[in-house]
């Protein structure tokens, strides 16, 4: 079985990539493209994590995380922060929004996946080919 992972991204390109990097070792993905619709789809999904970018149109990742932490049923899931935001305080203030965790953009492929495992391990992952 594998782990359901939510992507509440709004950039195509970064969608694709992490969307194959998680798919090709045993994730499986849905996704959003803003905030609301994440924060709807989390609610009815109710998925083992959430990577959230930062940076989103209409509702920033800050307030979907709050938003997020809302929902009963969403409380102890492992929301990460996947963002550009890369300044002094900006992992501090994801934390204190909700996230569990950051990672920052551009992702590493060579190391996106076993910082995903910290907090969402595979069972049976997939051999890479």
């Amino acid at each position: 079985m594998s782990q359901t992972v939510l992507l509440i991204e709004d950039n195509a390109q970064n969608r694709y990539l992490a969307t194959f990097l998680l798919e090709h070792h045993g994730y499986t993905v849905a996704y959003a493209e803003d905030g609301r619709r994440g924060i709807e789809l989390a609610s009815t999904l109710a998925p083992d994590l959430i990577l959230l970018d930062i940076q989103l149109p209409q509702m920033d990742g800050y307030a979907v995380a709050e938003a997020l932490r809302a929902v009963a049923t969403l409380r102890t899931t492992p929301i990460i922060a996947v963002t550009s935001y890369a300044m002094v305080g900006d992992r501090e203030k994801a934390l204190a929004s909700g996230c569990t965790g950051y990672i920052e953009k551009p992702i590493n492929p060579e190391t996106f996946i076993q910082d995903i495992r910290r907090f969402a391990p595979v069972p049976n992952p997939v051999p890479p080919p």
